[in-house]
């Protein structure tokens, strides 16, 4: 069961006054906590269609009703002319690592910044279990609020399976996740858990959404399938790698999303909008 109430009033049932200061939510990063569930954020449907773009300049003429772009880099124009069309903006961030580039990379200290990211240059993972890290990712989340975001899609979200620097639990993770997603629901944004897919049934009642990379590929999306049970979507990106192995994949993948009821895209890995074909339109 769920816990219902006024935005800010709903978690504080469970935490001391004092601790406010820390966020909606309070201190801490409790495995165990219950949900927030009641609220007026969108919650998309099983059939949603969907965009992806994180770099370079928004192609905003694709007929999907959610556009995902990057929460710091697109214009607060863009969000308002997709709204005036209609559709529905997540925003996304790096919950989970801390990139050179942002403008708020300084606020991350020295101690919870961890190893490197394989493959992301100028990226580093960080300390969940940190408050400090927490207060960058609640601006964050005020932020997207700020900008007319409909949602959020925090990344780096499976901390605990990779090599981090950092002795990080499941449970670890567990808390962090379910932290992060009712403060976005506490702020009126929808939220997608971003992979994780081995706590996808710990983490479906607090998550709106899923959004998945290349669980076909690896033959992964099972994990995702009691988001599915729960009427919620599972949206999935596939990596090719070119257009023309996109076209020659396309049947394959798009009959295996069918079966999986996935709403699955084949993109570049770079997210650039050089290509893409969507198996649901």
């Amino acid at each position: 069961m769920g816990l219902k109430g006024s935005p800010c009033s709903v978690l504080a049932l469970l935490v001391s006054g004092a601790a406010m200061a820390s966020g909606c939510g309070g201190p801490g990063f409790d495995p165990s906590a219950p949900p927030v569930t009641e609220g007026d954020w969108y919650r998309p449907a099983l059939d949603v269609t969907w965009q992806w773009q994180l770099t370079g300049t928004p192609n905003t003429s694709y007929d999907a009703e959610i556009y995902d772009l990057d929460l710091f880099e697109t214009d607060t124009a863009v969000i308002e002319g997709l709204h005036a069309e209609g559709r529905r903006v997540l925003c996304y961030f790096s919950a989970g690592s801390a990139e050179d580039w942002r403008p708020d990379y300084d606020r991350f200290s020295r101690a919870d910044r961890g190893y490197k990211l394989d493959g992301w240059a100028g990226e580093r993972w960080l300390d969940i279990r940190s408050e400090d890290v927490l207060a960058v990712m609640l601006d964050r989340l005020d932020l997207a609020v700020d900008k007319g975001c409909d949602g959020v899609e925090p990344d780096n979200m499976q901390a605990f399976e990779e090599r981090t620097g950092f002795r990080l639990t499941a449970d670890d993770q567990l808390g962090w996740n379910k932290r992060i997603a009712n403060e976005a629901h506490l702020r009126g944004l929808t939220v997608a858990l971003k992979n994780d897919g081995p706590q996808a049934a710990q983490l479906v009642d607090h998550f709106d959404l899923d959004l998945n990379e290349e669980c076909h590929q690896y033959g992964e999306c099972g994990q995702l399938e009691p988001f599915i049970d729960a009427g919620k979507p599972v949206l999935n990106a596939e990596y090719p790698g070119s257009l023309a192995a996109a076209e020659a994949a396309r049947a394959r993948v798009c009959q295996a999303a069918a079966t999986a009821r996935t709403r699955t895209l084949l993109l570049p890995l770079d997210l650039d909008d050089a290509f893409r074909i969507a198996c649901d339109g």
